[in-house]
């Protein structure tokens, strides 16, 4: 009972807690928020894209700064104001809505309906704050604290890693469908009133329970801290070749930044002040560039140029091959019983070959499955038509000079050039089709390839994210975690931003075997890069796999390279 008892009041346990917590709140908002924004404009997507766009170019461009913010100040200070502002934000993102659900009359009458766009630009724009505290919240947190707490052993991270992991995988299901039955059977009004009430209570549970954290391990406190004027400056050259420290030592200076006071700077101009956000830019990018870990980093980034995953695009892909809702929500749950598996499977294979050779088993696993994707292009059903132009639905539009759809639109339902089916109000009709005439029987052979190829690949997917994770908090030091994954989210980013745009480009079902085509040679560029880095790092040794002596140096760290862990 007392194991118990310890287990449950440690900040390994408090950690996991004010995790779900965060992230339950995250699922519900980023679910919720996308189906208000539908419903307030006409049932148009114009809304959603536009804050699909906001949130991703944000990032792309704040990453940097973001993680630069995190690594000059101390821990529990980023942590609370992240989770303040955050959870702040989405409060008041509720209430802007819940206002415009009940006045939206009103609001459309005044000034010609500027007052009710001004409202649409406010809430975007504070749910783009929310979204980039969320960010600070998971780069400190995820990236940083979960690094300290676990200490030097780094088996106890790699399970630690793995169980956040599964956290996310749990709630990315359970959340969406809690609000969402909430919403269906209540309204849109009641969603918002019950987000904003939950996230104002798991403010303050999260508020003491960091501190909690914090409290049982002293060492959050101490932070590596830099010296020199110019932070990043050190790690855009190379190091002095007379400088030879032993390796797995890493020569930093343990500063405690609470009690921690710079030299007094000299008096900075205006322009100064302007350059410097954009001089933190770059040399984050080349700091980032300049990392033993960079090509695994990018080969993660390369997995999110895909259209193979339970997003709205592959969701809308099925609709038009005649999967119901029910099927759709049964696969998605399979995908999270397999991406659960993917967690599993990382501690295990971790400790039987080593970090970097589980990278190169889950990315075999990943591409293999892939391949049922590939084939599915080809076997019946699919609709792949190379001769019809991905452009055809743009351009037809275009020259028919057809409006978008508007508030006041007299057909609610239609998604403007996206060829994919209406997935509001229930319908699952594909695009263009007749509503009077039944549509023919599509085989499901392509489409059932297709799906099992998604969810068998979710176990490789995960252990490979996993893998890359751990690789960023072993080798990178710890004054520049912030940063170097700020950067590493802004690559995420700007990579799931080219798929987006790949979707606009050829938006027609037909062109879809070519999405999944391209999709499949991203995974592949991406696996190839990690294979460099672990050839590079590993170099003769890399296709021999042994159990790693817990007690000798891991071999997650290449050659020449430190390590703080």
């Amino acid at each position: 009972l007392g194991s118990v008892i310890a287990y449950f009041t440690s900040a390994k346990f408090l950690l996991y807690l004010g995790h779900a917590l965060s992230t339950w709140g995250d699922r519900m908002w980023h679910f919720a928020v996308s189906v208000f924004l539908v419903e307030l404009y006409g049932n148009s997507l114009l809304l959603t894209a536009v804050y699909g766009l906001v949130v991703a170019g944000s990032v792309l461009l704040l990453g940097a700064l973001i993680g630069d913010w995190v690594d000059k100040n101390s821990r529990l200070k980023v942590a609370q104001t992240s989770l303040v502002v955050q959870n702040s934000s989405v409060i008041l993102c509720g209430v802007i809505l819940m206002i415009i659900f009940l006045f939206k009359t009103q609001l459309l009458t005044l000034y010609h309906g500027w007052l009710l766009t001004l409202c649409y630009i406010l809430v975007i724009t504070i749910a783009n704050i929310a979204n980039l505290a969320s960010t600070a919240t998971a780069i400190t947190i995820q990236r940083d604290w979960i690094v300290v707490v676990a200490g030097e052993d780094r088996s106890k991270l790699a399970d630690m890693n793995a169980t956040i992991r599964r956290i996310d995988q749990l709630t990315n299901i359970l959340a969406p469908m809690a609000v969402g039955q909430i919403m269906t059977f209540g309204s849109p009004m009641i969603g918002c009133g019950f987000i904003s009430g939950w996230n104002l209570m798991s403010m303050c549970v999260e508020y003491l329970l960091l501190c909690k954290v914090y409290q049982k391990t002293p060492t959050l406190a101490h932070k590596s801290a830099k010296v020199e004027a110019s932070e990043l400056k050190q790690l855009n050259v190379k190091k002095e070749s007379d400088m030879k420290p032993a390796e797995g030592v890493q020569l930093i200076i343990e500063k405690d930044v609470a009690g921690f006071e710079p030299q007094q700077e000299k008096e900075v101009g205006c322009a100064a002040r302007i350059a410097e956000p954009f001089i933190t830019f770059r040399d984050g990018w080349v700091a980032y560039y300049n990392q033993p870990v960079f090509l695994a980093g990018m080969g993660l980034a390369f997995l999110y140029m895909t259209v193979l995953g339970f997003d709205c695009i592959t969701t809308g892909y099925a609709y038009t091959q005649g999967l119901s809702g029910s099927v759709l929500s049964l696969l998605m749950g399979a995908s999270a019983v397999t991406g659960i598996m993917g967690t599993v499977a990382f501690p295990w294979l971790r400790r039987k070959c080593g970090l970097i050779r589980t990278g190169l088993i889950s990315g075999v696993a990943q591409f293999a499955c892939l391949i049922l994707c590939v084939i599915s292009v080809f076997m019946p059903g699919s609709p792949m038509d190379l001769t019809v132009s991905p452009f055809a639905d743009i351009s037809a539009r275009l020259f028919e000079n057809e409006p978008l759809p508007t508030i006041a639109s007299p057909e609610p339902e239609r998604i403007f050039a996206t060829g994919m089916p209406n997935l509001v109000n229930g319908s699952i009709a594909p695009a263009n089709s007749d509503p009077e005439m039944s549509p023919e029987p599509v085989p499901l052979i392509s489409v059932s390839l297709l799906f099992a190829g998604v969810i068998a690949a979710r176990v490789g997917l995960w252990s490979f994210d996993l893998t890359v994770t751990q690789l960023l908090q072993e080798n990178v030091i710890e004054s520049e975690r912030g940063i170097i994954n700020g950067v590493q989210n802004s690559m995420n980013y700007l990579l799931d931003l080219l798929h987006f745009i790949m979707v606009i480009l050829a938006p027609n079902p037909e062109a879809f075997g070519l999405l999944v085509l391209i999709s499949v040679s991203f995974v592949a560029m991406g696996h190839i890069m990690y294979f460099r880095f672990a050839q590079k790092s590993l170099g003769k040794q890399l296709f021999v796999c042994h159990t790693p002596d817990p007690k000798a140096a891991p071999d997650s760290s290449p050659p020449g390279n430190t390590s703080t862990v």
